[in-house]
């Protein structure tokens, strides 16, 4: 027989992303709609272990689903790591009345949801993550935003780097995945992307491209690095020294991960909230929502980790293909 899932808690964990606030907001209001109550969780699993659990209502959410960030804050927590600390979070649960959670964030969020599913909390995870890094789901809360705040202020990097003739290297956030890298090297019309997935760290490519180019008319160079290939400053000055060009260093950083969301996050982050809601609601747990080939479906958790995911091959190719 389903267990009956009276009081939901809901927690943000790991990085924050435009659209968590829009789910927040959809699970709090689907919800109380289905006549549950609803606990907020400060500061993910580490506000869960300091029992920072506040109440929340319809009004609490009002007004929300335009700002970026989270409202319920967010932070790493090594404690909820341990079996002791997930034994600790289960029973703080249990005494808060907490008998399902809905956990937004990314791949070690749903770690954590998971061992609390084995505890006897009924939870399921929503993907929060602007680096597209999911492998169960073709989107994540916060993407779209962070890769069009990107692409904006590369638009604006690329008119200062016509005028004064020069190559401009803009670092993007993606420490082990390429997918905002990739979207921004495509949609800016970069010269050349390099994506931890395939840099093979040969920067005389580079270098050889950038002369190439300059003999052939191109007035400027824009080089689109993600941040798990780093060192942008460093890269300049050898670029710079190699070519004779004026090379200059753009590190985008932590703007991609603010704003207000896009209307795509709005819209996709209510309805994983809702759906997360609508699973707890049917005594469902230990699974993650996700979006797939075009529909909204969920997973097991542990199968989700396991899935792989890797950057589409033939997305590659056709980055490759327009920047010569």
């Amino acid at each position: 027989m389903a267990k009956t899932v009276k009081t939901i808690g809901v927690l943000t964990s790991g990085g924050d992303a435009p659209g968590m606030n829009a789910a927040i907001r959809a699970v709090v209001r689907t919800a109380i709609n289905r006549g549950m109550k609803v606990k907020g969780i400060m500061r993910g699993y580490a506000g869960l272990l300091a029992e920072e659990i506040i109440d929340m209502k319809t009004t609490s959410v009002s007004e929300i689903i335009n700002k970026g960030g989270t409202i319920l804050y967010t932070a790493r927590c090594m404690e909820f790591t341990t079996p002791e600390g997930q034994r600790k979070g289960a029973e703080i649960c249990r005494k808060h009345g907490i008998d399902g959670m809905v956990v937004i964030g990314g791949d070690g969020s749903y770690r954590g949801a998971g061992k609390l599913s084995a505890l006897g909390i009924n939870t399921i995870g929503v993907p929060g993550t602007i680096d597209l890094d999911i492998a169960c789901t073709d989107y994540t809360i916060g993407f779209d935003t962070a890769v069009n705040t990107a692409m904006q202020a590369i638009d604006k990097v690329r008119d200062t780097s016509t005028s004064h003739e020069r190559c401009s290297i803009i670092e993007v956030m993606g420490r082990h995945a390429g997918y905002i890298a990739l979207w921004c090297g495509i949609a800016n019309g970069a010269e050349d992307i390099l994506l931890p997935e395939k840099y093979d760290g040969n920067e005389q490519v580079l270098i050889n491209h950038i002369i190439e180019n300059r003999k052939i008319g191109k007035k400027h160079h824009i080089i689109i690095n993600a941040e798990g290939i780093g060192h942008s400053t460093s890269m300049a000055r050898r670029i710079e020294a190699a070519t004779g060009i004026e090379t200059r260093a753009t590190i985008l950083g932590y703007m991609q991960r603010g704003g207000g969301p896009t209307c795509k996050d709005r819209v996709y982050a209510s309805i994983m909230g809702a759906k997360a809601v609508e699973l707890l609601a049917n005594g469902v747990s230990n699974r993650v929502i996700a979006y797939k080939n075009g529909e909204f479906t969920d997973f097991d958790i542990q199968e989700a980790l396991a899935m792989q995911k890797d950057l589409p091959e033939d997305q590659y190719e056709i980055s490759k293909l327009l920047t010569r």
